[in-house]
């Protein structure tokens, strides 16, 4: 969940470091540090963001063109300048940044610490790079041999870049759990934990897998096993653009990302969606679709939003398609030894495609002859790479923690899926088929017309900003999106939030119920409406605030409601991409009247790469 950042080449490292270090700032903000190379190492770290680093880096002689940065979500250790990254070995002559967890990081300490090492952080860390730096005093080996046999002593996850002031035109990186890419240019190299850091200089990037070793020297990058077999690097060229890591003019990430969804779906629709000719391809799904039309139930895997969008497809291909599904969290169905079978078809869900807890589901899937087909936004991602085939959702670089643009683009391609098969499997006739591919394609205008029309949510967040509680209620398809609606709020505004089926309000929640609790009710035109007014019904015998996101010109509901918002009327399977629009938006206000970073909300980074 750290950012790593690296350079060699011939140009200054530092000003690029700096720059990929706030790009790369949404993966983590407790702390920032530089080392850079030019004889000697110089390090410099600081508790706190990286402009607080920058604005502490006064003076100094920043003439070097290798240099490695870092920017922490604290793990092992609190935030503070000592545990800050870069840490260097006990001559000061190694530095060493690293995103990951070393799970026998103490036995490894114990260990050093009688050879005579002493440690100056309370982070795993820093155990890597005395390890390091015992193995090539004992062996009397080269850099890359020693960090080569030291990981081979490792367990857990790691992204490392590694530093020697004996080399100074040396960079060593390895990888296991933790993404790392490696940006190639003209005479010198990028390396970034994504590509956000790389876009502006080359589009040219080699990404390393699990277990891998990249050794820059001299203008030249060679790739070798963790058993020392040399391996061949594939370029692959970036589809990236810098404008779409730009805030574009909005203030920030979350708010340009809520707005980009008309575009974002429109991407994901694109080349795959032609309604006039009653087309509807994905070409991973295609390949597949025996698997698909074989298997007795389908196994969504994924973690928060993500997770969500799962709960989304349970609806989907259940009522379209007529297969079972189960929906795991990720962290959870890798530890219960769970049922897998070889007809299987495990489907899961990630927006960076690095989610530690996913792949390591996955892994454990494969193992059992599954299939799996992977839903992600990052092309190049592990998941990607981990997945038999799968479909990407377009959606576009997504910075701002609290995930909006990526939810409702994985909710387009689980449809799009269900919809395929649905008709393949004959549970979906060809006149309801291309009813419902007409309405797919309205969806980016029908998001478009929510987006100008947040006046009144602006006036919700404005009433509702000191609420210490909020209550979301949803039947259906709409159960999953208040789920993710009471997520958003809580992610970044810090409000208590719960989401439920609003049935089971009766069964609990109901206690909580007073003057002071704002509940809101997902409470669209569709097959739930006439139980869903009774359950606002019972909330206002007790006095709750009702908010109802409603289907325009619905008066019953506005009648009985404090707040409306209003949203266009579509067909039931895809109401969750047009009801979580308002309580993104809903969540973002809250956050601006409360003086809350949004972008970087407090304890969370963007891609969760540790356990």
């Amino acid at each position: 969940m750290c950012g790593i950042v690296g350079y060699i080449g011939k140009r200054e490292a530092y000003p690029i470091i700096i720059k990929g270090l706030k790009r790369l700032e949404y993966r983590g903000y407790d702390s920032a540090g530089i080392a850079l190379l030019n004889g000697d190492l110089k390090i410099m770290k600081k508790k706190g963001k990286v402009s607080d680093l920058e604005a502490s880096i006064t003076g100094e002689s920043l003439d070097s063109t290798l240099g490695i940065g870092h920017t922490r979500w604290a793990t092992h250790g609190e935030p503070n300048d000592v545990n800050a990254h870069p840490h260097t070995s006990s001559d000061g002559k190694l530095a060493i940044i690293h995103n990951g967890i070393i799970e026998n990081y103490q036995s490894l300490k114990t260990e050093l610490e009688q050879k005579g090492h002493k440690f100056k952080s309370e982070t795993d860390s820093e155990v890597i790079i005395h390890l390091v730096e015992e193995i090539k005093k004992s062996n009397n080996c080269s850099l890359e041999e020693a960090v080569r046999l030291s990981l081979q002593e490792i367990v857990g996850a790691y992204a490392i870049c590694i530093l020697s002031s004996d080399e100074d035109k040396q960079l060593i990186a390895a990888r296991k759990g933790s993404p790392l890419v490696i940006g190639v240019g003209d005479g010198e190299f990028f390396i970034a934990s994504d590509a956000t850091p790389i876009i502006e200089y080359t589009n040219n990037v080699v990404y390393l897998d699990d277990y891998e070793i990249a050794i820059i020297k001299n203008g030249k990058l060679t790739l070798k096993s963790i058993e020392d077999v040399a391996k061949t690097p594939f370029v692959h060229t970036l589809e990236m653009e810098l404008e779409s890591i730009e805030k574009g003019g909005f203030e920030h990430f979350m708010l340009k990302e809520i707005h980009e969804q008309p575009k974002s779906i429109r991407d994901c629709l694109r080349g795959r969606l032609i309604p006039k000719d009653n087309h509807l391809f994905l070409n991973g799904m295609s390949q597949y679709m025996n698997k698909f039309l074989n298997t007795d139930r389908l196994i969504f895997i994924a973690c928060g939003t993500s997770w969500h969008a799962a709960l989304v497809a349970e609806y989907l291909f259940e009522d379209i398609a007529r297969i079972s599904v189960e929906v795991e969290y990720a962290s959870e169905f890798r530890y219960r030894n769970p049922v897998i079978r070889e007809n299987d078809v495990v489907i899961p869900i990630s927006q960076s495609g690095e989610t530690a807890d996913t792949l390591a589901a996955i892994e454990l899937a494969k193992s059992k002859g599954a299939t799996i087909f992977g839903v992600c936004n990052v092309v190049g991602s592990s998941i990607a790479r981990a997945s038999h085939a799968g479909a990407f959702i377009h959606a576009g670089p997504e910075i701002g923690v609290a995930s909006t643009k990526a939810f409702t683009g994985q909710v387009t391609v689980l449809a799009m899926m269900a919809l395929i098969l649905g008709l393949k499997k004959g549970t979906l006739s060809e006149s309801r088929y291309r009813e419902l591919l007409f309405e797919l394609d309205t969806i980016p205008d029908k998001i478009q017309k929510i987006l100008e029309n947040a006046e009144p949510i602006k006036r919700i967040a404005s009433t509702f900003q000191s609420a210490k509680n909020f209550l979301y209620l949803g039947r259906g398809y709409n159960f999953p999106v208040a789920l993710e609606g009471a997520l958003k709020l809580k992610e970044i505004s810090y409000i208590h939030a719960e989401g439920y089926p609003a049935a089971e309000m009766k069964h609990g929640p109901i206690a909580l119920i007073d003057e002071d609790m704002p509940v809101v009710f997902i409470s669209t035109k569709d097959a739930t409406y006439d139980k869903i007014i009774s359950n606002i019904q019972e909330v206002k015998a007790r006095k709750g605030k009702v908010i109802a996101i409603v289907t325009e010109g619905d008066k019953d509901i506005q009648n009985m409601s404090e707040y409306t918002v209003q949203i266009p009327k579509t067909e039931d399977c895809f109401i969750p991409l047009l009801s979580v629009i308002p309580l993104q938006l809903l969540s973002y206000y809250i956050a601006i009247y409360r003086g809350c970073n949004v972008d970087q909300p407090r304890n969370l980074a963007k891609s969760v790469t540790v356990e």
